[in-house]
């Protein structure tokens, strides 16, 4: 008797969690949209604005952003966000950090013609044009990406969704609406 593969899950059952980190004149601020394989969202979080202060850039030197994108802001968004991605991708290769902070897979985007990190693995990928990053620590996700990945819907841009989460963000500032990270 031959056993038969599982057929794949459909789009519709991965979940994805893209964590937007930028700098305005207020400070670092987090979006964090978690889609479907359709790219479809199923929920959203923000952060207010977070302004490290003179000591805390002295004490953590060059770590700040690292300390700021993963642990100040993507792990608590993160953690506050009901739906579990089965993946995380940010546009912020210093949020690859993350993923020695959880249990799930975490990517970059990579843009086109900029060198990788020394601490970053390089993969191409036909979802994006510039191909995606890991962190070096979890090169051995690179698998388990590409699986995910082939989940997602053909007509889904990977770096579409960092511009919802961008013009999300900046609605609910007007509006007044934020939660806080830290």
């Amino acid at each position: 008797m031959t056993q038969q593969a599982a057929p794949p899950k459909p789009p519709g059952s991965l979940a994805l969690g893209f964590l937007a980190v930028f700098q305005d004149q207020t400070g670092w601020l987090g979006g964090y949209l978690v889609t479907n394989g359709w790219g479809r969202p199923l929920e959203f979080r923000l952060t207010t604005a977070v302004q490290p202060n003179r000591v805390q850039t002295a004490l953590y030197g060059p770590t700040l952003t690292e300390y700021l994108h993963a642990d100040v802001i993507g792990k608590t968004l993160v953690e506050k966000t009901g739906t579990k991605p089965d993946l995380i991708v940010t546009d912020s290769p210093a949020a690859l950090a993350l993923r020695a902070r959880i249990e799930i897979p975490v990517i970059a985007l990579s843009t086109p013609g900029t060198p990788p990190a020394p601490e970053t693995v390089a993969r191409s990928h036909t979802r994006t044009p510039g191909g995606i990053l890991l962190s070096a620590r979890f090169a051995s996700d690179g698998d388990l990406v590409a699986q995910l990945l082939e989940r997602v819907d053909p007509a889904v841009d990977l770096a579409e969704p960092f511009a919802r989460i961008r013009e999300a963000v900046s609605e609910a500032r007007k509006m007044g609406v934020t939660n806080r990270a830290a």
